[in-house]
């Protein structure tokens, strides 16, 4: 039998077994004329039906998941109000997720246009971030879960997800974190300032000369207390200290914070002076925050890539905040970054969540960092004309060594000359922004050191596009450098530094 006749008799007895159906699809007459089919039409309708056939079997296959996954609740819900300092945020999505798209990257937190750092976990349905440290009081808060985020069949979330809430009011009592001279020190120049640096934002208003004080033993020292910054007082002694001498300073619970919260304990250290007065402008003691060219708390960007000699840090921040910088382990086998000679060189990347001892040294760096800042808002006021020059338009001119002191915002609108000799100092205390035009340059002469130069602001610090500028910037909050930028000095912030194809060059 060939192959055909055996395929037409397997047709046949595929006909018979069908034959209970047969007469409901054909009519009688059509089954006597399937008998006078020739063996190729046969064929042909062989290849039908046993199409129709596999379609009465039905198929075992199952539909694929094209259903986009949305958040169906959040915590804090959107506009929430007195939402406390402590409290982690959550997102909960409408299905299981892929838990390795949900990270610091597709789930953020920012508080204005600065981004929050802290963990991002995900169990069950809910994803959570928890900040590294508490919220800030009376603030508002956005936290975005892009749609980067996807579910198990790597559908992405169907849309962006923002909202944002507001954290309660501020209920915790202010204390004095630090002071300058620090308690027990000894060798105080006689012509030194007590300056004390604060937890948090301070009144003004309460800060004076009843509520700070300095004394020796049971005699008071004339002055004059100033606040160069919100979180920071100090107390400039009327004529120099007395050579070898002990003296007391204290605080009292008279000083408030913004919100009316009042110390709940005075405050007292003591210090004891040397036999001289520094001659001329000491320079700012930096710690072991000069083992960093860029140093921040809450992260450091550069897109695209910028060129910096010298460390990098960031913390309390994880190193996810550590942004555009293409990041390698280390090769001594610590838990350091390090990045490719085009991008970072010489140099390494290191975050508040790196291995032992990475997080201790940079926590000791940022205390040092905070104390060099209160150290040069501390320091006596400039005075005649090198107390708020120009109004705060810097134009055109050139600056001798000392402190110069604005109490308002700063434009340097043209090139400035800082001349000096090698061991000349200058400090700018600036109450205000500071702000640089684009492609103007600050030029050093007569032997200047920009490691001799330091730039004190309490608000945001921007360098325009291809602007070149020479000094240790101790900036307060953000610090921005335009375009093809350039810095020789060092980029101490207390909170971010953003950079755009910029290089820094640590003296």
């Amino acid at each position: 039998m060939n192959k055909f006749n055996r395929m037409t008799d397997g047709a046949t007895r595929h006909f018979a077994w069908h034959a209970a159906w047969l007469p409901q699809v054909f009519k009688p007459a059509h089954l006597q004329q399937l008998t006078a089919l020739s063996h190729k039409s046969l064929m042909w309708l062989v290849m039908l039906l046993a199409a129709f056939v596999a379609g009465c079997g039905g198929g075992g296959g199952s539909t694929p998941d094209t259903t986009a996954p949305t958040v169906i609740s959040t915590s804090p819900a959107n506009a929430a109000s007195g939402v406390a300092a402590s409290a982690n945020i959550t997102a909960t999505f409408s299905e299981a997720m892929d838990s390795l798209t949900i990270n610091a990257t597709t789930f953020t937190l920012k508080k204005g246009g600065i981004l929050v750092p802290g963990v991002v976990t995900y169990a069950g349905t809910t994803a959570t971030f928890n900040p590294t440290s508490n919220l800030a009081a009376s603030t508002t808060y956005t936290a975005t879960v892009t749609t980067g985020v996807k579910d198990l069949a790597s559908n992405s979330l169907a849309v962006i997800k923002t909202w944002s809430f507001n954290t309660a009011a501020d209920a915790t009592p202010p204390t004095v974190s630090s002071t300058v001279p620090v308690d027990g020190a000894t060798a105080v120049a006689l012509n030194a300032n007590v300056t004390a640096t604060f937890s948090k934002a301070m009144d003004p208003l309460t800060i004076t000369t009843t509520t700070f004080t300095l004394a020796q033993g049971a005699t008071s020292i004339t002055g004059v207390v100033t606040s160069p910054s919100t979180t920071t007082a100090t107390f400039n002694p009327a004529a120099n200290l007395a050579a070898s001498t002990t003296y007391t300073a204290t605080i009292t619970t008279g000083v408030k914070d913004l919100a009316g919260n009042a110390m709940l304990a005075t405050k007292t250290w003591s210090f004891t002076t040397g036999t001289a007065a520094v001659a001329g402008v000491a320079p700012v003691d930096l710690g072991t925050a000069g083992n960093y060219a860029i140093l921040a708390k809450t992260g450091v960007s550069t897109i695209p890539t910028s060129v910096v000699t010298g460390n990098v840090g960031v913390s309390p921040a994880a190193r996810v905040f550590l942004t555009g910088w293409s990041q390698t382990a280390a090769s001594d086998g610590q838990d350091v970054y390090a990045t490719s000679a085009q991008v970072f060189a010489p140099g390494k990347l290191y975050a508040a969540d790196n291995a032992v001892p990475t997080p201790a040294n940079l926590t000791t760096a940022v205390l040092n960092m905070e104390a060099a800042y209160t150290d040069a808002a501390g320091r006596p006021a400039g005075v005649g004309p090198k107390l708020n020059l120009g109004g705060g338009t810097v134009a055109g001119q050139t600056l001798t060594a000392g402190i110069y002191t604005w109490g308002s915002n700063v434009n340097i609108t043209t090139d400035l000359t800082l001349n000096g000799s090698a061991t000349d100092v200058w400090i700018f205390q600036i109450a205000g922004t500071l702000d640089m035009a684009a492609n103007k340059n600050v030029i050093l002469s007569g032997g200047a050191l920009p490691q001799n130069i330091f730039w004190q602001v309490t608000d945001v610090v921007t360098m325009g596009a291809g602007t070149h500028f020479e000094g240790i910037i101790l900036g307060k909050t953000l610090i921005t450098f335009g375009n093809l930028a350039s810095i020789n000095g060092r980029l101490l912030a207390q909170t971010a530094v953003t950079l755009d194809a910029t290089t820094v060059t640590q003296p």
